[in-house]
This record gives C-alpha cells, structure tokens and sequence, in this order.
C-alpha cells in the first residue's frame, strides 16, 4: 500500500527535477556573453547620470559638440533592436529573443531610454521617434503582443517589460504641447489603436498576482499596466479621435468586461492643467493615488464649502496650506482600516453629533419646563397616556417596517415622552445625562480617529482647538450629570459650531476684534475724561436715585394674619414664630388657611410690610472711582448719555452753560460717534461674511512618490511646491477655454494665424499670376515684334534695291 501511494508522490517529483532541469539548461544555452552583461550596470550609470531631469547631462549624451560625437541615445536604441532580435526576424517572432537570462537587460534599457526623455528633453524624443532602427517598433510590439515562453513560467516579469515599454512611450510623449516633429503618428504607425485599448481592458480582467515574489521584491500588478496603457491612450487621443471614441465607455456596442475596465480607469483617472514657465498651458493626465481614496466625505464636503476665495488666488493658497493636513489625515485613514471597531466608530461621526445635539435639547426643554422637579409623578390622565403608547407602537412599527431618517426621529421622541410620564423628568434628564456622556465620549473617540491624533505628539495633541472644544464639551455634560442639570444649558452654544450663520454672527465680532477692542478703549479713555471733568466741576450734580433690599426673608417671618378691605392686605405679625404661614383674616374667628380663601401670596404679604423706602438719594461722585463707575454705567446705558441722570440744573446757575456742553459732548463723541464705531465695524464684518458665504454658494452653484520616480510635469510641480510658488495653476486659463472661447487669447491667435496663411496663399497665388500674366504678355510682346519684322521686312528690301540701282547709276 505504501508503494502505491509513494508511487505517484515519485512521479511528481520526477517530473519536478525533470521540469527544473530542463529550465536550468534552457537558461545556460540562453546566458548572455559577458560583453553583453556588463551592459547592465554601464546602462544605470547612464540613467543616474540623467536622474532628476538632469537636461544638460541627457543633451550630452545625444551631441558632445566636438568633432568626434557619440550619439548614446540612438546607440541604447539600437541595443534594444539588437537584444530583442528585430534584426533577425519579424515582431511577431519578438519573444523567441526575450527570455529570463535577457529581460533585466532588456528592462535596464527602456529604463534608461525614458530617462533620457523625462523632463522632458524634447530633442531625445524626437531622436527615439524618428530613429531609422526598428526601436521604436519593438516598444508597441512588447505592449501589444503576449510574449511567450516567458509569460507561461514567469508572467511577472512580462508585466514589469510591458510597464517598462508603457513608461517609455509616455516619456516620449510627455509634454509635447506641439507635435511639429510628428511623434505621435510614429508611434501611431507601429499600432492599431483598438488593439492598445483591447490590451488595456485585458490587463484589468487578468488574474492578480501576488504582491510579492519568491525573492520578497515587489512585482507589477496587471492593473498597474493596464492604467499606464490607458494613461497612453489618452495622450494619443490628442492626436488620434477614434483613440478618444474608444476610450468611452458605450454598453450597447462594447462587451460587459470592457465597459467595467474603462469605468473603473475614468474614476481612477484624473487630469490638470499645468502652467509652465514660458506661460504655455500643459495638460497632464495621470492615475489617482490609491490613499485619496481614504479621504472622508467630512473633511472633502469641509474643504469644498469652507476654502478662501477672496480674490483670483486665494483659494489655490488655501488649498495648499491644508494639503499636508489631508495627507496626514488621509495615511491614517488607511491605518485605520486595521482595526474594524475604532474605523466603524470613527466613520459614524456625524451620526453621533446629530444624537448629542438631539439629547441636549430635549435635556434642556425637560430641565425648562419641569424644574425644580417634583418628587410625584406627572398626572398625565388615561386619554394622554394612551395617545403617548399608540405614537410610541407606531412609529416602532415604522421604523422596522421603513426605517428612515423620520421614523427614527418620531420613535426617539415618543420615547422620551413615554419615559418622562411613567420615570418623572428628574429620572428622563438623568438617563438623557448618562446617554450624552456616553455619546460624547464615543464622538470623541470618532474625531480623534479621523483627525490621527492617536499618533501626534503630546503637544500638538494639546494645542489642538478642535479637541479642546470637544474635551470642554464632554467636561459639561460630567458636570451636568453629577453636580446640576443647569450646565446642560452652556451645551446649547454648541449651535453656533453647527450652524454656519451663527458662526459668521461670531465671527463679525472676534474678525476685526481688534479694532473692536481698540475702539472700545478709546471709549473707555474718554469715559475717564469726563469723569475727571465731572469730578472737578459737577460733582455735586451725580446724584442717585436708591433703594435697599431688606435683608429677611419670606420662610423666616412670623404667622401673619392678613386682614381683606377692598383688596389691600395688611400684615400684623403674630406670636408663633415657629408657622411659616399665612392666615388670612375674613371671619369672625379672625383667621383662615391662605390655600383655602386667601388670593394673596406669603411674597406679596412680605414685600408689603417690608416695603422699599421712597425717596432716598445718594451722591455718586464723592471719589473720582465711584465717578468713573457711575460714568461708565450710567453714562453708555442711557441714550442720552451721562446728561439724562444727572441732577438739572438751573439756568441761574455760573456752570449751566459748562454743564450743557459737558452733555452734549458726552452725547456726541462718546453715545454717537464711538459706540456707532463699534456698531459700524460689526455689522461691516457680518454683511462681508454673508457677501462671503453668498459667493462660496454660488461659486458652488456655477462651477466645477520618489522625487527621483517623478515624470517631467511632477518634478516641475514638485518644485513649485517646495518653493511655495503657485504660478504653476492657471488662472482664469484653460485648454478648454483656448478651443471652445472664440475671444480667448489663442484661439484668437490662431484665427489670425489662418488668416495670415490664407492671406500668404493668396499672395502667392496672385503672384503666380502676375508671372504668368507677366511671360503671356512678355510673349505677347515678342510675338507682335515677330510679326513686326515680317511686316518691314518687304519694304526693306525694296529701300535696299532701289538704292542698289541708283548706285549702278
């Protein structure tokens, strides 16, 4: 039995060494010379001598300017003819030539040959394109064709050449504005556009690889090859309308897998346009990174509404200056994926904030309408009661049946309701505590996740205002909860945060708060003034009117027998210190229980025998403090200023006419002028916030790696962006605009351009008229002398005989 389960295992390993054998010997008859391998590492000098877009360095490799010149552009070229052995046979014979003992060399080459390009060096593409070999042929064919023997054992490597050749095509194209060398139709001539689409779609179907090989090195996946292929697509679209037509997706011509490929590539694909420093627009297509996927529809819908946009660049500026803030935020979303449970409570914050703001309401009407609570129950009645239990069954019923946003919200109420008529408002407010102490804490916990505050330092979590603002607020709810409900009413300023309104209502004050505050010390200075003025001069007039509060109190009065005539009450104290009562006079026994006959309270009794005394004045200005507080609260309370408290005086008096301007000064400068200075800048800063906000609502309404990996257009943005500098985006400037804008600045240049072409071709056509006009009439002119000639040529001869025979004479 052994054996014959052995037997089998045997074969198999047979076959193993037998296969490996085989691949071993295939690789020594396929070993490359050694003049071939040292090509490898020369070839990575030559890409590191050009790295970072090194211009000068990729020209002298193409032209030395000496007599002696090596053009090591065209020569690389070559040895990628030569390796691939398009010399020796036709494209289709492409990966009998192309197997694991030359596919490095072969990636070193295109490697090498897109550094050159990147940058771009437009003299490189152009000497890639136009090169009389068959280079340029052989990087389409190893996008284009399945290269086998290879792709049956090692497919990853045939997807890192064909990511290789795709990146190189690209450079070749990248950031050709113009194409007067005719670029894209050399490479359009080596391939059939809907084969390259085609190809695209496959890379997206074929089937994953594994992120890492045996060797742990990161291979290509599929995808990645089939986006560079659809990224080319789009660059020779430019040039090619049927490449364009192809690349939308139409489900009534195409199959299901090839409109599932072109989706997903058109949403993971974006493009801007890029103004380069000779002011040339440039668009650039390029995938979306992978961790903007992890962006939140918070923090985009926050971006989106609140971004500056004050003037032409402002919100360029402001976008950039919260750039890092989103990548950071955006790397720890994606951390955030490994644990389920804090990435499920963060994803759900505005869930919890909306049932904060819910609980503190209802806390604060119960606490409003209720307190101080009673130690009974409500008396609701039956009628009520039944009508709380069918609103509670049935928005229950609903919300399992159809559970919305508003059946939600009615079964949360009816809830409540119910709970406050069977628990009392006292228990209602403490569980609505312990919920919003709970929910807080889970928001908490939700807005730090999202914000990445568990991998801050110490001190930057501190200094954090959004965080303290929620730690404050989840500080108030503990308070409320154990020490007195009233600080659940300080929980309601949380509308301002929500409410954007109310937020500019805030803002109109604390924006320009420091012209508020300086004006306001202006206001204060002056005060000080005039209390100087008035303490030296009318001192004798800030007189007051007074009143003390008597010091007992209601529960500690003597029983008081209250006599009724014509409704006024008296109050005559009684000899039982010890009832807090009032009895009522209204029969002959001389007394009655206040609950029983008595419409009179134990306050108004109180205040009666305890009245105010009428008439008492003080002096408010016998120091020069109490004139400045009497000044200042007197004085900017009243619309009239100081003057409309102050003692009359008479006009009989030496300082009447002092104390008239001393009035109307205050009145002017200090009520007019500096108040409505503060008035003025706040209600300026609320109508520019609202102008502000209408804006964002219309602009709204109306509009739409390894810095040595970098292609030339993202060194170029990379650089401006180290630099600050944001001339790079276009302002009021798009390619769009430039074709479909007839005023546009170059669609207007071209317009003039045609009609100075159309104007040259007609000056030479009329020129050529002219010379043809010219040798007719030039002919003309030779012909009538010809008939000239013939004409006198009779009369010549007679002249000639006849004065032959007179000479005979």
């Amino acid at each position: 039995d052994e054996a014959q389960y052995l037997s089998p295992l045997q074969v198999n390993l047979e076959d193993l060494l037998a296969d490996r054998l085989d691949r071993v010997k295939a690789k020594d008859e396929n070993s490359l010379s050694s003049k071939i391998v040292i090509m490898k590492p020369i070839l990575r000098f030559l890409q590191l001598l050009c790295e970072n877009h090194n211009l000068s360095m990729q020209n002298l490799l193409r032209d030395q300017n000496n007599k002696s010149k090596f053009n090591l552009v065209s020569e690389t070229l070559i040895l990628l003819d030569v390796i691939c052995g398009s010399t020796t046979g036709g494209l289709g014979l492409l990966g009998l030539y192309i197997n694991e003992s030359n596919v490095q060399l072969i990636n070193q080459i295109m490697e090498t040959l897109t550094e050159y390009c990147q940058g771009p060096c437009y003299e490189n593409q152009v000497c890639i394109a136009i090169h009389e070999s068959n280079g340029l042929g052989i990087i389409t064919a190893l996008i284009l064709n399945d290269i086998n023997p290879l792709g049956k054992s090692r497919m990853d490597l045939v997807l890192e050449l064909k990511n290789n050749a795709s990146k190189l095509l690209l450079a070749i194209m990248e950031s050709r504005t113009s194409d007067s060398e005719n670029v894209s139709e050399k490479i359009l001539y080596n391939m059939n556009p809907k084969q390259l689409v085609d190809m695209a779609c496959k890379a997206f179907h074929q089937e994953t690889m594994d992120d890492e090989n045996d060797d742990g090195e990161e291979v290509v996946s599929s995808r990645l090859v089939g986006h560079n292929i659809y990224i080319l697509c789009h660059q020779l679209a430019i040039y090619n309308k049927d490449i364009g037509f192809m690349l939308k997706p139409q489900p009534e011509t195409m199959d299901v897998k090839t409109v599932e490929a072109l989706i997903f590539y058109g949403s993971h694909t974006a493009q801007i346009e890029v103004n380069r420093s000779d002011r040339n627009l440039e668009q650039i297509v390029f995938p979306i990174p992978e961790i903007c996927e992890y962006l939140t529809e918070e923090t985009k819908f926050k971006v989106l509404t609140n971004a500056e946009r004050d003037d032409q660049g402002s919100k360029v500026a402001d976008f950039f200056n919260k750039s890092e803030d989103l990548f950071n935020e955006m790397k720890w979303q994606k951390k955030l994926r490994s644990n389920p449970a804090l990435f499920w409570v963060s994803s759900h914050m505005s869930f919890w904030s909306y049932v904060i703001f819910a609980c503190t309401v209802f806390i604060n009407v119960i606490v409003a309408t209720s307190y101080p609570f009673a130690e009974t129950l409500p008396n609701a009645g039956g009628h009520l009661s039944g009508v709380v239990w069918a609103f509670l069954l049935g928005s229950a019923a609903i919300t399992i049946t159809i559970p919305t946003s508003v059946a939600f919200k009615c079964l949360f109420l009816s809830s409540i309701l119910r709970l406050i008529l069977s628990a009392g408002p006292e228990i209602t407010v403490t569980l609505l505590g312990i919920a919003l102490v709970v929910f807080k804490g889970v928001h908490l916990i939700s807005i730090m996740g999202n914000m990445g505050l568990f991998n801050m330092p110490v001190s930057q979590i501190i200094f954090n205002a959004e965080l303290a603002y929620h730690v404050g607020y989840l500080i108030l709810c503990i308070l409320g909860l154990f020490m007195h409900p009233f600080f659940f009413s300080v929980l309601l300023f949380d509308v301002v945060y929500r409410e954007e309104t109310l937020l500019n209502v805030m803002k109109s004050v604390t924006r320009n708060g420091r012209s508020i505050l300086l004006t306001a010390v202006f206001a204060i200075i002056l005060v000080y003034l005039f209390s100087i003025i008035g303490f030296i001069f009318f001192k004798d007039d800030f007189i007051m009117d007074a009143e003390t509060v008597p010091t007992a109190h209601p529960r500690s009065m003597d029983k008081m027998a209250c006599s009724a005539e014509d409704d006024n009450y008296s109050c005559d104290s009684s000899s039982s210190p010890d009832v807090g009562l009032l009895s009522v006079s209204s029969s002959e026994s001389g007394e009655c229980t206040f609950d029983s006959h008595c419409g009179v309270s134990p306050y108004a009794c109180y205040y009666h025998r305890f009245s105010f005394s009428d008439g008492v004045k003080e002096r408010s200005c016998d120091s020069l403090l109490m004139c400045i507080v009497t000044t200042l609260n007197q004085g900017l309370r009243n619309g009239g200023g100081i003057g409309d408290v102050l003692r009359p005086p008479s006009n009989r008096e030496p300082l009447f006419a002092a104390r008239v301007v001393y009035d109307m000064l205050f009145f002017f400068v200090v009520i007019i002028i500096v108040l409505n200075l503060i008035f003025g800048v706040i209600i300026d800063t609320f109508a520019d916030l609202r102008s502000e906000k209408q804006q964002k609502e219309e602009i709204l309404k109306n509009s739409l790696k390894d810095p040595t990996e970098f292609t030339g257009p993202e060194s170029y943005v990379h650089e401006m962006v180290k630099k600050r500098c944001l001339d790079w985006f276009p302002r009021l400037r798009a390619i769009s605009l430039a074709i479909d804008d007839v005023d546009g600045e170059q669609n207007e240049w071209r317009s003039l351009q045609k009609q100075l072409e159309s104007t040259q071709s007609l000056v030479q056509a009329l020129t050529s008229q002219l010379l043809d006009l010219r040798d007719q009439m030039t002919e003309q002119r030779k012909q009538k002398q010809r008939i000239g000639l013939l004409n006198n040529a009779p009369s010549l001869l007679n002249t000639g005989n006849g004065y032959n025979a007179n000479t005979n004479k």
